[in-house]
């Protein structure tokens, strides 16, 4: 049966964003970046280490709002995702955790050793919300509330990110409550209708992986610096198993060294930690901005978004082994809060997919 289709009147960001999310810009500013002689190596940055362990503000909150109807202004594929995260700069390890770490391999514990910990909500519809009727050729109705707790910590010129995320997936994670009491009382959206149809009830479980190397490659214009942060990563478990890698850049003033990491993100998605200082400037106001663009790509094995519950048959699709992120932002600082936004594109999940899923992602986070 042919997929009906209904008028999307706001088209701008997607229209106006498909050629810089496509990738060609990026790549272009790669190559531009990696040919000008004068890109600095690791060895005459500030150290991050002594930075970490000398914060003046250790406590950070950030909340992500990550959206379609705030990027490509349509209500499909991974229509909305939620995540509160509080990061802890350079704090006590408990024991167990330290015993735990020691297994990993390449994950080492020191007095840079940053927490972080985590409540979010996953929402995933099929392209029309308004079928009552489970859609075959379209991504199953699935939900996923989760909580996870993470280790971060530098360690010569990388940071690496361990974290555990435990949840469920089904009617238990609310994501028909959820949605409905959005497009009923913050949006004009149309109610969905599909929720009887969504994955069944599953516990799951995530072990997420990551590395980045911030100050690997920068390069210095007059009172500007431009970055190049390659990251790889990888997950494991019953909800997601993929590996990835990527690339971010960033742009902006250059204070005195201030640190202004990338905001954090909903997975899987281009890694940030939400830690910012903010910079005092010849102005003596306490306010910064940075933009940020990025490409990351992922080999996944696992998507239970797509291929169903794992342990019972429910509705499934079949996913493409290889997935591309893209991603173009702005961040401002004032005082001791950061407001960030950026408009992401995703390629093609399954087959039969009608184009690419583009959302917006909107941060908001303080430090005390």
């Amino acid at each position: 049966m042919r997929r009906t289709k209904f008028k999307n009147h706001n088209r701008w960001p997607l229209n106006n964003f498909q050629k810089l999310l496509s990738g060609e810009v990026l790549l272009l500013l790669a190559g531009l970046f990696l040919c000008l002689p004068q890109a600095h190596a690791q060895t005459t940055e500030e150290d991050l280490s002594e930075r970490a362990r000398n914060a003046e503000d250790k406590n950070f909150i950030s909340v992500s709002i990550e959206n379609d109807s705030i990027g490509g202004g349509t209500d499909q594929f991974y229509t909305s995702g939620v995540r509160l995260t509080y990061f802890n700069v350079n704090t006590a390890v408990p024991d167990i955790i330290d015993d735990m770490a020691d297994v990993i391999p390449t994950f080492d514990l020191n007095t840079t050793t940053s927490t972080f910990f985590t409540l979010g909500q996953n929402i995933y519809t099929p392209e029309n919300i308004r079928l009552r009727a489970n859609q075959n050729d379209d991504r199953p109705w699935a939900a996923f509330l989760y909580g996870s707790v993470g280790l971060l910590s530098i360690e010569n010129n990388h940071i690496d990110e361990l974290e555990l995320t435990l949840g469920v997936v089904g009617p238990e994670a609310l994501g028909e409550q959820s949605q409905k009491l959005i497009h009923r009382h913050l949006s004009n959206s149309p109610i969905p209708k599909g929720w009887s149809n969504q994955l069944n009830f599953e516990p799951g479980v995530i072990l997420s992986a990551q590395r980045r190397w911030p100050r690997l490659l920068y390069q210095d214009f007059g009172g500007y610096r431009l970055r190049a942060v390659p990251n790889i990563n990888a997950s494991l478990g019953n909800i997601y198993t993929y590996a990835g890698t990527g690339v971010t850049f960033t742009f902006g003033p250059y204070y005195q060294g201030s640190v202004q990491d990338t905001p954090p993100r909903v997975r899987p998605a281009m890694p940030g930690s939400g830690y910012f200082e903010t910079p005092i400037t010849l102005s003596g106001m306490g306010w910064g901005w940075h933009a940020f663009a990025g490409a990351d790509v992922r080999l996944v094995g696992r998507n239970i978004f797509l291929d169903g519950n794992s342990f019972e048959s429910s509705h499934s699709v079949d996913k493409k082994p290889l997935v591309g992120d893209v991603s173009a932002g702005f961040a401002l600082t004032y005082d001791r809060y950061r407001l960030s936004y950026a408009i992401n594109a995703r390629s093609k999940e399954f087959d039969g997919q009608d184009g690419k899923s583009v959302f917006g992602s909107l941060t908001l986070s303080t430090r005390f």
